[in-house]
């Protein structure tokens, strides 16, 4: 899950630490768009805030059936041959949502590493191993939830991936990773099928991003993510049609094993430069209320998503995988509706959600501070 800055204690005031191979500098300017201070110092980046959020939505929304159905395979309706019958509502949410909103979560996620690499190199001596630590960490509450809740976990390969190419990556020129990162991606889109395989590019995506200083000019200005909002979605029509058509016919070609995660990278490339340009508008505070409590506690959410889902499959009439897409709203809303109140009303009293606040114990070896009155921790 993304990361979060550490908070500034009493080393802070000793000089500072010889820098590690490989260290990132912060750059200087403040961010703009930021909301509150993070422990850090740092103003949070409250556009990251709001994608967090959204993609959790979404990944809800795709994951309620699955979920529901006890880890089996769950096929969205799409129809068979053209002129067999119309795409269906499961068919649609299979072209604009399945696979569209994990990419954001994977960028995020490399997002989060560095700029949590960053802080921590400005505190401690050997930084790697906080990050070591925290996947650890991660890894081990992805297992828990794997082998107890939901064989459709994501956060044991997150923490999996990020053992084996995230951390390794902070010792490499960011120019190296943003090339690396581009290689990863093309060569999962056009052999792999994209899915799991596209994460380790995601994540050295979203950490060249921030080694590059994009991350912290989020929110400044609306007209390059909404250009660039275009640019994806234009691209995105002919990949979505292409898709819908393989899917549609049955027709399989050198190159079809890549319709489906091109189309999904396009179609999370509008999705997230759109929002981020709606973050710079005057509409940027209303998604600030909107998502920004579901992405402060996005593992927490995440996790107990499931333990609804669950608890809440026994009373749609029918086996999950026959439910209407109605039916899917509604228990996806139910959930994300509940979650927001929750996440508001407990971020208003305190800096992190639970699971974000345990992490973070762990991450760090001491107790943070929990209460938004303490002072000490």
């Amino acid at each position: 899950m993304p990361t979060e800055h550490p908070r500034h204690g009493a080393a802070s005031a000793r000089p500072a630490a010889p820098r590690p191979p490989g260290h990132i500098p912060s750059p200087a300017p403040p961010v703009p768009g930021g909301g509150a201070a993070t422990p850090s110092g740092r103003p949070r980046i409250a556009a990251l805030d709001v994608l967090r959020g959204f993609a959790l939505c979404g990944i809800l929304l795709a994951n309620v059936q699955p979920i529901a159905n006890a880890g089996a395979v769950v096929v969205r309706g799409v129809p068979g041959p053209v002129g067999e019958g119309a795409r269906d509502a499961h068919g649609w949410l299979h072209l604009f949502v399945d696979q569209r909103f994990f990419p954001v979560f994977s960028l995020l996620f490399g997002v989060g590493f560095s700029l949590l690499l960053r802080s921590a190199a400005e505190r401690v001596p050997r930084p790697r191993l906080i990050l070591l630590r925290r996947l650890l960490v991660l890894l081990g509450m992805g297992l828990a939830h794997l082998l107890l809740l939901w064989q459709g976990d994501i956060l044991t390969v997150y923490a999996a991936v990020g053992l084996a190419v995230l951390l390794p990556s902070t010792w490499l020129p960011r120019g190296a990773v943003a090339v690396l990162a581009a290689v990863l991606v093309v060569g999962s889109v056009a052999f792999l099928g994209g899915t799991y395989s596209l994460v380790p590019g995601l994540f050295l995506l979203g950490s060249a991003l921030t080694r590059y200083g994009v991350t912290d000019r989020m929110g400044a200005s609306a007209k390059a993510p909404a250009l660039m909002a275009v640019a994806f979605a234009v691209a995105a029509v002919p990949a979505v049609v292409w898709q819908a058509w393989l899917e549609d016919s049955g027709a399989e070609g050198p190159f079809s094993v890549a319709a489906f995660p091109l189309a999904g990278l396009l179609l999370a490339g509008a999705y997230v430069c759109g929002l981020l340009a709606l973050t710079a508008t005057p509409v940027g505070p209303a998604l600030e209320v909107v998502f920004a409590p579901l992405g402060r506690m996005a593992l927490t959410n995440y996790l107990t998503a499931t333990v609804l889902v669950l608890a809440l499959r026994g009373l749609p009439s029918g086996a999950p995988h026959t439910w209407p897409l109605s039916t899917v709203l509604l228990i996806a809303g139910s959930i994300l509706a509940v979650q927001w109140a929750w996440s508001a009303l407990w971020l208003r009293r305190f800096r992190y959600g639970p699971l974000e606040w345990l992490w973070r114990w762990a991450t760090w070896g001491r107790r943070p501070r929990s209460r938004r009155a303490e002072t000490t921790g």
